[in-house]
């Protein structure tokens, strides 16, 4: 790993990303726009919208950095530039770690406009530190980006990226808890609920919201979605190709 190398194609990435404004607005303004409608459909009970806008602070930002990371990084390969990156001094670590930084900056000013609209705006009640929040979605979109690079290698196409979100997401979505606390759950579901990141990203926010204090389960829960960000950063610099087959 170099340190000017991934600083380098992180400058790259964002100096491209700044050039699609569609992408920037997908990224900072859909998952706001979003939280603003759930709230409107909670508006005659507040109580609700308390109840699982902390959990979709957390969602939001995994789901749409999964979807922008892996369609970004499958065109940097179908169109030849990973190629052509990857025949100059440039590892895979310093590839896939170049873009982690670049959406994981990217992620931080995301993270923080949900997080301030949800707590400011729109007056999501909590007893924990809107910080806490905060470093939890922040988490949460790091992880989406890990993934996104991760199944960028399995795709041979952006609409397959686009594919890999009902496997990789949606039983995720269903099986976290925002539809159902996950001990009411069949015990097999449960189970499987259990290795999911995305469960934990949600018991997190969820600590926020009835503490008011740092809990162990908060640190526990952080910690796991940290650790899952961090492994599936090393198994797509692990599966990362040059070109798509």
């Amino acid at each position: 790993m170099n340190v000017s190398r991934t600083l380098a194609t992180a400058r790259r990435v964002l100096r491209q990303l700044s050039h699609d404004p569609r992408t920037i607005a997908l990224l900072l303004v859909v998952p706001c726009v979003l939280l603003t409608l759930l709230y409107w459909v909670f508006d005659a009970d507040p109580r609700t919208f308390d109840s699982i806008g902390a959990s979709l602070l957390g969602i939001f930002p995994m789901i749409t950095m999964f979807l922008v990371t892996s369609i970004a990084t499958l065109r940097e390969r179908t169109s030849g530039t990973l190629e052509r990156l990857l025949s100059m001094p440039l590892g895979k670590a310093d590839l896939i770690l170049g873009y982690a930084l670049a959406f994981g900056l990217l992620a931080v000013v995301q993270a923080s406009l949900a997080t301030g609209l949800a707590i400011w705006v729109l007056d999501l009640d909590i007893v924990g530190s809107p910080w806490l929040l905060l470093v939890v979605a922040l988490l949460d979109a790091l992880l989406g980006t890990a993934l996104g690079l991760f199944v960028s290698a399995f795709a041979a196409s952006e609409f397959q990226a686009v594919q890999f979100m009902p496997a990789v997401i949606f039983p995720q979505l269903l099986l976290c808890g925002l539809f159902a606390p996950r001990d009411t759950m069949q015990p097999v579901l449960e189970a499987v609920s259990n290795v999911l990141p995305m469960s934990y990203a949600v018991d997190g926010m969820n600590e926020v919201l009835r503490h008011d204090s740092v809990t162990s389960d908060f640190f526990v829960d952080a910690g796991v979605v940290a650790g899952c960000a961090v492994l599936v950063l090393v198994l797509g610099a692990a599966t990362l190709r040059r070109r798509t087959a």
